[in-house]
């Protein structure tokens, strides 16, 4: 819940405002009041039963409400799917590759055994056809009396005629078809089985056909006796088909064993030969960790001298790369020290400006107010020499914050009430521009941190003035305190200054928080202009006090947000 205070009275019990620098945000063009851009305030509506939206005047409080809200962003393209591994490519190559040898092998050992079994059958099977036509041609002859015709009997009945044999004779009138059982029974065959058989069956050599369910697949010979009666003899084929199957069956399991053996010794042998490569990455990974664009680095991470052996791939990549880091590390030696003397002479040069300044302001001064008769050229030179050496004096103390900064000077560490003092600046803020809508949200609660709170006045008067001065009179400026609690931590202050102004060209964001950023460098810099340092002071301020400060911006909608730790239960005791 929060609570709008009025800036107004506040205003009333504060004394002279000191502004902050002028920041360096410059409108990306002022369009019109009435404009339809996203973030702009809408226009007011002359339907009729509509009411007219009520009259302010420019500098006084009105009741909070929230500033238009980003767009939503787009919803995320689908995930694609996470590339493989160097580690699962090697594996499932390896794997892959054995596998298909295992099935090809497989595969060709079936056929070859199969083709050797069928040979052999067909041996069986012309063995059989002998016996058969020996049998009918030493049977009775068609005709003589008491005699009977030759039949399929008579070569199922033969000598030495295995199990499942089947027949088929024709003796030139009659037709005759049969086969015998596992237990030697001999049953007829259905004219439908005969009819294949006469159908399929071949003189010129062995066929298999295929004879039902029942019978399942024979290889079948055609032959024929001198004496002109035709025979068909059949083997079954179910000891080749089993047998074959059999071997299949072995050789796909022995297989899949084996499969599965070698996928898990390649992943073994593949961990071990890419530890090198993982101790390189590691070594990379510490590295583009560190806050190399900042501060005082030293790298001292450096790849295995036993990874290093230029004989090997691995070798080579991280020989490589400890070269690099050795390059790298004199490069970021050299900017250290190139930095470290710029920031003495900024801070000797600032602490050496310091008096001049001030004699020359003071000098200036004392001429203005000696009471002499001056010409007016001359008062307004004096007058001219004074502001610039205010001005000035400004951008030497500045430069001087910024040095102390960047050399790491602790700041103050008290407890720091942050309502009371962005109630102070927004009060401040609304005494320097009367001519924008000032808001103010605050929550019930206080919200503390540990902190300096003279430099923390100052990021939100940079803030502010920033607001004020780079944006069009009558432009509705937010201020919002709200804390956000932590899982294991006391949590977030969260700090927004929001406005409806003409926004932030979008190749200023990169660089708004850079020293000396304007929006335009060719524009005339006169009394109380931006130096371009106010919102670079803001970030160095923030940033020692371990927050963050962010700045999202289009047409018709600014918002700076300066997050900061809040403080424990120990640290406001």
């Amino acid at each position: 819940m929060t609570n709008d205070r009025s800036v107004t009275d506040a205003a009333g019990s504060t004394g002279p405002q000191h502004p902050s620098p002028a920041d360096e945000r410059t409108p990306a063009g002022e369009p019109a009041r009435e404009s339809s851009e996203p973030g702009t305030p809408a226009p007011e509506s002359s339907e009729p039963g509509t009411p007219a939206p009520e009259s302010r005047e420019p500098g006084t409080l009105v009741p909070a409400s929230r500033p238009p809200e980003p767009a939503p962003s787009a919803a995320p393209a689908a995930t694609r799917r996470a590339p493989w591994t160097l580690r699962r490519r090697l594996v499932l190559a390896v794997v892959g590759l054995l596998a298909l040898v295992s099935i090809v092998i497989g595969m060709v050992s079936v056929a070859i055994l199969r083709a050797s079994l069928l040979d052999e059958l067909d041996q069986q099977l012309s063995a059989a056809a002998d016996r058969s036509r020996s049998a009918l041609e030493g049977g009775p002859r068609p005709g003589a009396l008491g005699l009977t015709t030759p039949s399929a009997e008579t070569i199922l009945n033969g000598p030495a005629q295995p199990p499942g044999t089947l027949a088929l004779v024709y003796d030139g009138t009659t037709v005759t078809a049969g086969y015998t059982t596992q237990h030697g029974e001999i049953r007829q065959l259905t004219s439908a089985q005969a009819s294949i058989l006469a159908e399929h069956a071949s003189p010129n050599g062995p066929v298999t056909i295929e004879m039902g369910s029942d019978l399942g697949s024979y290889r079948v010979v055609a032959t024929s006796t001198r004496t002109g009666t035709a025979y068909l003899i059949g083997l079954p084929l179910a000891t080749v088909d089993s047998t074959a199957a059999q071997l299949g069956l072995i050789i796909g399991v022995v297989s899949l064993a084996g499969v599965i053996l070698v996928a898990a010794l390649a992943a073994w042998i593949v961990r071990l030969a890419l530890r090198p490569l993982q101790r390189v990455t590691d070594t990379a990974a510490r590295v583009s960790e560190l806050p190399l664009d900042r501060g005082e680095v030293s790298l001292v991470d450096r790849v295995p001298e036993q990874d290093t052996d230029p004989r090997t791939e691995v070798g080579r990549v991280g020989s490589a790369l400890n070269r690099m880091l050795d390059h790298v590390d004199i490069a970021l030696e050299t900017r250290q020290a190139s930095e470290r003397k710029v920031r003495q002479f900024v801070s000797d040069a600032s602490h050496e400006l310091r008096t001049p300044l001030a004699s020359i302001r003071g000098y200036s001064e004392l001429t203005r107010r000696s009471g002499h008769d001056l010409p007016p050229d001359t008062v307004h030179a004096l007058s001219r020499i004074e502001s610039e050496s205010v001005r000035m004096t400004g951008l030497v103390e500045d430069l001087l914050l910024l040095a102390r900064l960047d050399e790491g000077r602790e700041l103050s560490a008290e407890a720091v009430d942050l309502a009371p003092l962005i109630i102070d600046t927004v009060s401040d803020a609304h005494a320097a521009g009367p001519d924008h809508v000032w808001h103010l949200e605050l929550p019930e609660e206080p919200v503390q941190i540990v902190g300096d709170a003279a430099r923390l006045h100052q990021v939100f008067a940079n803030l502010l003035t920033n607001a004020r001065v780079h944006t069009p009179a009558g432009t509705r400026v937010t201020v919002a305190l709200a804390s956000e609690p932590g899982a294991g931590d006391p949590g977030l202050a969260r700090i927004t200054v929001t406005d409806d102004g003409p926004g932030i060209p979008d190749e200023l964001q990169t660089t708004l928080f850079e020293r000396f950023a304007r929006g335009d460098s060719s524009r005339f810099r006169g009394a109380g202009s931006s130096t371009g340092l106010g919102l670079a002071i803001a970030r160095a301020v923030v940033t020692a006090h371990h927050g963050s400060i962010d700045v999202e911006s289009r047409p018709g909608y600014t918002r700076f947000t300066v997050t900061l730790p809040l403080a424990s239960a120990s640290d406001t005791d």
